[in-house]
């Protein structure tokens, strides 16, 4: 991360308006003032805010305000999609002509950001849990009004919760949904079942479920800092002849772990679109 003090953040010019204070958009509003956002420019609208938001007003931060904010440089909708239809309209009194509205919402689309905001410049986005750690990855699309600037500042909002990419083509977002959103469930899933494997094995069951915690947070660490490809870091742990050769041989066989994935993918990126309309 840059030097606070340096980032795009400290020197916002505008209004920071987050709708919605829950997990995703409790992590983005921390990630925010650890990159020292000044905090008498950030403005919440959280209809039951938690302890955590309302101490936040002690520095300066704006809670549910009765006055409307001045000049707004971004809003950030952190919303449950199915609150959209009525809550989403009801913000369009704070978009001005330069005001980029950010959307986490699964599933909701930018035409219907679009309907609901008109003429706004919208930026769809896909951040996953790990961000709660400021270790997300988080996939952006922008509509045609995002322009340069627009875009620099979502990826400044949205790189509190870590890494940020862009889609050139919405349509994507149902993939990234199932990889990135969702993937998350299946390494957890991948801790549960290797921690059930261990017991099988004759493991005591609480030796079982540290192994396979710390052996995927270990692993996910390892790839995350080094610079090799996973299939090559799997290669360096496997021995020919050895143990994991022989474990692979089954993971890796036509109907293994990759055969599974991508059916469990295409089964998530189908049901977005179904959710999607």
């Amino acid at each position: 991360m840059k030097d606070a003090k340096g980032h795009p953040l400290a020197k916002l010019s505008g209004t920071l308006v987050l709708v919605g204070a829950g997990k995703m958009g409790g992590a983005l509003l921390d990630g925010w003032l650890a990159r020292k956002l000044n905090p008498r420019k950030l403005v919440v609208i959280e209809p039951q805010p938690g302890k955590s938001i309302k101490a936040l007003v002690r520095r300066g931060i704006k809670l549910n305000p009765k006055t409307p904010p001045g000049k707004v440089a971004a809003v950030v909708i952190a919303l449950k999609p199915q609150v959209a239809p009525e809550a989403v309209p009801a913000l369009a009194s704070l978009i001005g002509r330069n005001t980029v509205v950010i959307s986490i919402m699964a599933g909701r689309t930018l035409a219907f950001l679009e309907q609901a905001l008109p003429g706004a410049a919208i930026v769809r986005a896909m951040p996953n849990t790990p961000a709660a750690i400021g270790r997300g990855i988080t996939v952006a699309v922008g509509n045609a009004r995002v322009g340069a600037t627009g875009r620099k500042l979502a990826t400044a909002l949205l790189a509190a919760a870590g890494k940020v990419d862009w889609a050139a083509d919405e349509r994507l977002m149902d993939a990234v949904t199932a990889v990135s959103g969702s993937g998350p469930a299946y390494v957890f899933l991948l801790a549960e079942a290797l921690a059930h494997a261990g017991i099988a094995a004759g493991l005591p069951a609480e030796l079982a479920e540290k192994l396979a915690r710390e052996t995927i947070a270990g692993s996910g660490e390892l790839l995350h800092r080094s610079e090799l490809a996973a299939a090559v870091l799997r290669q360096n742990v496997t021995s020919p002849g050895g143990t994991t050769a022989a474990a692979l041989e089954v993971l890796m066989a036509a109907d293994g772990l990759d055969s599974l994935l991508t059916r469990a993918v295409a089964a998530a990126t189908r049901r977005g679109k179904e959710l999607a309309g």
